[in-house]
């Protein structure tokens, strides 16, 4: 692997099967009570320009248990991009720590980080990607479905940082991706220009029952992410219809599973019955975060 997780794009396949059977392995670990503090006496700084419960919790915690430290720095905490430019806060904590995790907003800014780290910086969620998202999805659905190549995945919503990992992360592993989304909010151009490799396993669609035919796996995200508040009365009108429902898992595969990433709006992008009858689901898949994001750490900063 390289020295960072930056995004799916810049891993193998192979990259990322590794880091699912080191997931699972520190998770039956972890389930066994049999200690693992593989990553003893290393501290990873946490950078937080977007707030979050869920990657904060998970990432703090899987160093604990790897037996390391996390600080936990938010933008009113850190100087980043402000008084002190990116490239420096690099190089300064990279003589401190001995990981940096980042949660932000542009790409660029992490990239930029990982090019002046001499540690391993990992991408904890940009505007553009959630790479540690989607490699606890794809445990999860390997854990419930026993495998990944073959499986159709259906996401329905935004096609914004979600959707661009899953269609990355998803065809890697030999998965076909079908996107419903609305004509003017499709992926980013890059993610689909490198599904071009993969001919005939990406379907990008309007029509939502289309793309959720005979699908294994049904997933959406909010329609309005972080950052886009301002947009949220126009974007319920953009996304109406763009939910899981009834309808859609009756157009899907019978025993399809339902992933979503968190947090949830019940009676917008998923109604709640379906919600709640596949919350097992989602809340393993909230579970794997730590898993996977334990699998990351150790690594890249064993």
């Amino acid at each position: 692997m390289k020295k960072d997780l930056l995004k799916l794009l810049d891993l193998s396949s192979q990259d990322i099967l590794t880091i699912l059977d080191t997931a699972d392995q520190l998770k039956a670990m972890k389930k066994a009570g049999i200690q693992h503090p593989f990553l003893a006496g290393k501290t990873l700084a946490m950078i937080f320009e977007k707030s979050s419960t869920r990657t904060r919790v998970s990432f703090e915690t899987g160093m604990y248990q790897l037996g390391g430290n996390a600080i936990y720095l938010s933008d009113k905490d850190s100087q980043i991009g402000r008084n002190d430019p990116v490239e420096d806060t690099a190089r300064v904590l990279s003589r401190f720590c001995d990981g940096i995790m980042i949660r932000t907003f542009a790409q660029e800014e992490v990239e930029t980080l990982a090019k002046y780290a001499s540690i391993p910086v990992i991408n904890g969620l940009t505007d553009f990607c959630h790479p540690c998202q989607v490699l606890a999805d794809l445990m999860t659905i390997r854990e419930h479905k026993g495998k990944l190549a073959g499986l159709k995945l259906c996401y329905i919503g935004d096609g914004n940082n979600m959707a661009n990992s899953l269609i990355v992360g998803g065809l890697k592993c030999g998965m076909t991706v079908s996107i419903a989304c609305p004509d003017a909010y499709r992926p980013d151009p890059a993610v689909l220009d490198f599904a071009q490799q993969y001919p005939g396993m990406l379907q990008c669609t309007p029509d939502i029952l289309a793309a959720a035919k005979d699908a294994d796996v049904l997933y959406t995200d909010v329609w309005a992410s972080m950052g886009q508040e301002g947009e949220s009365s126009q974007r319920k009108l953009v996304f109406e219809g763009y939910q899981i429902n009834d309808a859609v898992m009756a157009a899907a595969h019978p025993g399809a599973m339902v992933q979503h990433c968190l947090p949830a709006h019940r009676g917008e992008e998923i109604t709640a019955a379906v919600f709640e009858s596949h919350a097992d689901e989602i809340f393993d898949e909230a579970e794997n975060r730590l898993h996977a994001q334990k699998a990351v750490l150790y690594l890249l900063m064993k």
